[in-house]
Formats: structure tokens, sequence, C-alpha cells
């Protein structure tokens, strides 16, 4: 009998899942986002988990279909499970990820979510076209739900916030 190396499978399986872009902002990955909790091989199925950024998220199902997909064409048989507890939370989004949206022109969320300014406070944004922090917020809904709009003072140029969940 051949032994199998599953700690490898999950590695690849993991990289194959983690791959895959955001449908709303597409210069992030779902492991970016913090929204790719886990892969794990469970009798030989890659079981992907996956966390909605909020429960009302119309992206949800197709990144769950997108997950599924790059597991399959990686050569997984796969499962996507979708996982509401803990919720997701801004505080996931990576390092990179920060700096992705930033390079992207959306500004990354500021504060930890535990606030609860970061919630109904004013937030202090910095411009990610000239790093200005006169910016004023514009609507507190952008482009999509998760992200209000704002406009920079100095620049004049408007940008999407993702706001602290």
């Amino acid at each position: 009998m051949l032994a199998v190396d599953t700690t490898l499978d999950q590695r690849r399986a993991y990289a194959a899942a983690a791959a895959v872009p955001d449908p709303e902002v597409p210069c992030v990955t779902v492991a970016d986002l913090g929204i790719l909790r886990s892969v794990e091989i469970v009798d030989g199925v890659a079981v992907a988990k996956v966390t909605p950024t909020y429960s009302g998220c119309p992206a949800v199902l197709a990144i769950e279909l997108a997950v599924e997909a790059a597991l399959l064409d990686a050569g997984f048989d796969a499962r996507v499970e979708r996982v509401i507890s803990p919720a997701w939370t801004t505080d996931w989004i990576t390092d990179e990820g920060r700096e992705k949206l930033n390079a992207y022109g959306i500004a990354p969320p500021v504060k930890s979510s535990n606030s609860i300014r970061s919630l109904f406070g004013e937030t202090v944004v910095a411009c990610p076209q000239c790093g200005s922090f006169e910016t004023e917020r514009v609507s507190q809904f952008g482009s999509t739900a998760c992200k209000a709009l704002y406009r920079c003072t100095s620049c004049r140029e408007p940008f999407d916030y993702f706001k602290c969940i």
C-alpha cells in the first residue's frame, strides 16, 4: 500500500483555494481577505471552510463556487462549507491584503473591529491616491455595501473605504 502525503495535498489544496480572487474586489484573494478559513483533506476530499464577509453578501455563492472550481481544477474532489461563527471581521484581512487594497485605490479599514467608534463614529481615512488625511465621507455606502464612499479634499479624487466590520 502506498503512503499518501496528506500534508502535501493539504498545502496544495490550500494554495489552490487561496489563489481565488474576490469577485467584487479582484485585487485581493479570498485568503487575503481572511474569508478562507481552512482547507483540510477529509477522506480524500478537499474541504474548504469559508466565512462570508457578512450574512447578506451577494458574492458568497460566487466565492464558494470559485473555491470549489479551483480545488477541482487542482485535481481534488472538493466540498465547500460555509462557516458563520465566529463572524468574519475586517481584522482578518492580512497585511498583504491591506496593501493590495490600498494599491488598488480602496482604503483598507483603519480601526480594530472591537471598537464601537469603528462602526458608528466618523473615521479618518487616508486617501489611497495621495496619502492625505484631508478626506470626507460622501456616503455610508460605496460600490458595495461593505465599502463607504470618500473624497479627498487635497487631490479631489473619490475613493472607496473598506468599512470596519
